[in-house]
């Protein structure tokens, strides 16, 4: 998110427009916790993860009293747009400000990477190989003990993480809300089969959404003999160094952001589709639905022996 922050403020900068940075999202909108910013506002933030405009929910901006007093910190402001970084709640805020006449651009942020509009959304690689670091250190437990690891990684309805980190770190199993599965055939059917090959460690990753991860590794180590633990990845995934990824897909999307607004264009949510940086309609945007990709899921599998 700090890539997309800059980037739109040294856009909107060298376009001659003057920019106000938002702390804690609609909240701080509905509070006035705003301030001017300037090139070196932004400066030494593409490298850290997190946003420097820090987030948080604000139930109050779901009440026209709150959007009012939103609207009205933006006009004491003389503030003509907002670019709003975030997922489908921060983008029906931003509809909602468009609809009382704000012009509003909105740039997906979400490591689930579950906004349909959009192939890659800022965060989603970042997270990916922070997952990936973390299981391959856990292998090492795993290995040396002949073990089985259950991990789960995020993905509250959405198991895009879990389905890539767990080909790149080569999972016998991986679980996602998706796809239903069957322990007998997902689970003991591949361990025993791996096992005759010779395999004695094991790595199940299952999305968040899921769940279960504790009682899926009593299971495992009751039905098995294996030695199972399982491990909650929590909140390290939000964080750490932005990949290369991620601070260029940000700082593209950013640039489109406030070049959308100096057109006269609002209501929009700037998206990443074959490589190319596209805008949709964010009404249109939020009907989408997103498929998953269930032809590399079965590759996983089929490579995961």
């Amino acid at each position: 998110m700090n890539a997309a922050i800059r980037a739109v403020t040294r856009t909107a900068l060298s376009k001659k427009l003057e920019v106000f940075g938002v702390y804690r999202g609609y909240n701080g909108l509905i509070h006035g916790d705003i301030f001017p910013m300037n090139l070196r506002s932004v400066s030494d933030i593409i490298h850290r993860g997190g946003t420097m405009l820090y987030t948080a929910r604000s139930p109050e901006f779901c009440t026209e009293e709150g959007m009012q007093k939103a609207i009205k910190t933006c006009r004491d402001n003389g503030i003509e747009g907002v670019v709003v970084i975030g997922g489908d709640g921060s983008f029906r805020g931003a509809q909602d400000l468009t609809k009382h006449g704000l012009p509003c651009i909105g740039i997906p942020g979400t490591i689930d990477n579950d906004i349909s509009c959009c192939e890659y959304t800022i965060g989603y690689d970042t997270a990916m190989n922070t997952c990936m670091e973390m299981v391959d250190k856990l292998r090492d437990t795993a290995q040396s003990h002949d073990r089985c690891s259950v991990v789960e990684v995020m993905g509250r309805n959405a198991g895009y993480l879990a389905l890539n980190v767990g080909i790149a770190i080569g999972a016998t199993s991986i679980i996602v809300p998706e796809v239903p599965y069957d322990f007998e055939r997902e689970i003991l059917s591949r361990m025993k089969t791996t096992s005759l090959t010779g395999k004695k460690h094991f790595i199940i990753v299952v999305a968040e959404g899921v769940g279960g991860v504790m009682e899926l590794a009593e299971r495992i180590q009751k039905e098995t003999g294996i030695e199972s633990r399982a491990t909650i990845l929590g909140h390290v995934q939000r964080g750490g160094t932005p990949s290369v990824r991620d601070r260029v897909l940000a700082s593209e999307m950013g640039y489109r952001a406030v070049e959308l607004l100096i057109e006269g264009k609002s209501n929009r949510v700037v998206a990443i589709q074959s490589d190319q940086i596209i805008d949709f309609d964010i009404e249109v945007a939020l009907r989408m639905k997103k498929p998953f990709d269930f032809e590399l899921y079965n590759i996983a599998h089929d490579i995961s022996i």
